[in-house]
């Protein structure tokens, strides 16, 4: 999926809706168990008291149903525990890779679209290049080499850069809506020929939200379930 800076990415922008729990009472726990029974001894016949057998029997069904009910009740508990270890194990990812599985982006006719795209070495020279669905070039962008105050430099650092494509192609035509995809090609300072494409990104942080981790990747937080790989 594309990482957009301006934020119109559905993946970075998902909300996780919470139901109230409510309490399952289809369903006779322990403590209904021992009332009934209670019960059930208070309301029998003197003259006929019930079996002894019937009431070990029902003893003996309540132990085990509270057995049952603590063995669930230890579950959920390890459950619980486990998910929230899994969780912060994310952190180890921290400076690793991170794959979104897409480099494309959703164009719209006549508007800019604004996507980042990193760069694992330093760029000596290059071009970010936007292809159509059959994988023909169909506009490129000059990699300026400036510094942040607009002064021109031999080279520029690695790390992830926001380009901002109006939608001229090549032709000098406007590009009609669509998905398009985002590569670059480029020269680190030794000459040497490298490609990189939108859509892989550093892993800078992890942040938690309603029991959900997200990773930052470029300047968007997105969940993990986002990562098609992590490397």
């Amino acid at each position: 999926m594309a990482i957009n800076s301006v934020g119109d990415n559905l993946a970075t922008n998902g909300t996780v809706n919470t139901a109230t729990a409510v309490e399952d009472k289809t369903t006779l726990g322990k403590d209904d168990f021992l009332k009934l029974l209670l019960v059930e001894l208070q309301h029998q016949d003197p003259t006929e008291p019930m079996d002894s057998e019937k009431i070990l029997s029902q003893t003996s069904q309540l132990a085990t149903l509270e057995s049952a009910q603590n063995t669930n009740n230890a579950l959920e508990k390890l459950a619980a525990s486990l998910g929230v270890s899994q969780q912060f194990s994310t952190i180890a990812a921290i400076g690793k890779t991170a794959d979104l599985g897409s480099n494309a982006i959703a164009h719209d006719e006549g508007s800019t679209s604004s996507f980042e795209v990193y760069f694992p070495q330093d760029i000596k020279t290059g071009t970010v290049e936007i292809l159509d669905n059959e994988g023909n070039i169909v506009a490129t962008i000059n990699i300026d080499m400036e510094d942040e105050d607009g002064d021109a430099i031999d080279q520029k650092k690695s790390g992830v850069y926001q380009f901002d494509w109006n939608g001229e192609l090549s032709s000098g035509s406007g590009a009609d809506s669509g998905i398009y995809y985002i590569t670059s090609s480029y020269t680190n300072p030794d000459g040497e020929a490298l490609n990189t494409r939108m859509g892989t990104y550093p892993i800078e942080a992890v942040r938690f939200e309603d029991g959900k981790a997200l990773v930052k990747v470029g300047s968007n937080y997105v969940p993990l379930d986002n990562i098609k790989e992590i490397y």
